[in-house]
């Protein structure tokens, strides 16, 4: 295949992963990357790469002008809960106005295909149904989940005018080179103490259920909607566990032998969240192949290794 991918946030998490997954298709990729919280050495050798801040117009349209993308897929954002709930403004500043940037300029440039990296973790706020489909009502908590949900309606608005879209709600992602930033960097976090043997703490009282999913399970999802007609939301999740058996998980591979302290709930976070994948599979055949127990070891071993 020779078409062009350009990803947001190629130098992050899932980016990252993402870009190897499609040079490994022969597909062109192009990177963009502020480097703000992703790192330069997770972006493949062929990948062709841009410092740039979404937010910056001029130098994300000169950077469309020159590769002319046939697919995009915006994984660049403000991912902390946290830091959203304690500079809203901020968030939205990427999260909504840089945003906007990627989905015009898409438009302009006539793009194929746009794939949005929504959160199914934050975009249903305390949901009355669990599983969640898509079809539930969207009632963020905090201003990250708000910003997930603005793009959503603002990348409706451009598919009326042309642009063609699909939206990931992802679970909890997780998975090696994860960063302890985002709604699944409590993998990050204890996985990274245990190694340096520090006495870890969990927020509030360690029953909060989240959805996690292995990164190379949603890196497959991306590949198989590349050619595909627009319009769709696909949730993508994988196990549902709460953070104490998270935590416990990770220590017994660790053999990690500490309590863990408890700290203060945190402000903006979700009780119960876990994803009706149904229409993943029935569109996309689709589904999970990593287990929580291989994906937690896969993590565990990667920042293991990363020491040495």
């Amino acid at each position: 295949m020779s078409s062009t991918v350009l990803i947001t946030g190629g130098a992050g998490f899932i980016g990252s992963h993402l870009a190897e997954a499609y040079l490994g298709e022969g597909r062109r990729v192009v990177v963009v990357d502020d480097l703000s919280t992703g790192k330069r050495e997770n972006v493949p050798e062929k990948a062709i790469f841009y410092p740039v801040d979404i937010r910056d117009q001029s130098s994300l349209r000169a950077v469309f002008e020159a590769e002319k993308p046939n697919i995009v897929s915006h994984h660049a954002a403000q991912m902390s809960v946290k830091n959203s709930t304690n500079d809203p403004a901020h968030d939205a500043s990427i999260n909504v106005m840089g945003l906007l940037n990627v989905f015009q300029l898409s438009l302009e440039n006539r793009v194929s295909k746009l794939i949005f990296s929504s959160s199914g973790g934050t975009v249903y706020g305390e949901a009355e149904r669990v599983p969640t489909p898509e079809t539930a009502l969207l009632a963020p908590r905090s201003p990250y989940g708000i910003s997930k949900m603005v793009a959503e309606h603002y990348l409706r608005y451009y598919g009326e005018e042309g642009l063609s879209w699909t939206i990931f709600r992802y679970g909890n992602v997780y998975g090696p080179r994860q960063m302890p930033h985002g709604e699944a960097g409590v993998v990050s976090i204890f996985a990274q103490g245990m190694l340096d043997g520090r006495l870890l703490q969990i927020h509030g009282d360690g029953e909060q259920i989240k959805d996690y999913v292995f990164v190379g399970d949603v890196v497959r999802a991306n590949l198989m909607v590349s050619e595909t007609e627009g319009g769709e939301v696909f949730n993508l999740g994988g196990s549902p566990a709460s953070v104490r058996e998270i935590f416990e998980k990770l220590a017994s591979i660790a053999d990690y032998r500490l309590a863990p302290e408890r700290g203060p709930a945190r402000k903006g976070d979700i009780r119960r969240s876990f994803l009706d994948l149904g229409n993943a599979e029935r569109k996309l055949d689709w589904r999970p192949r990593v287990s929580l127990a291989q994906g937690l070891e896969m993590t565990y071993r990667y920042f293991a290794a990363s020491r040495k």
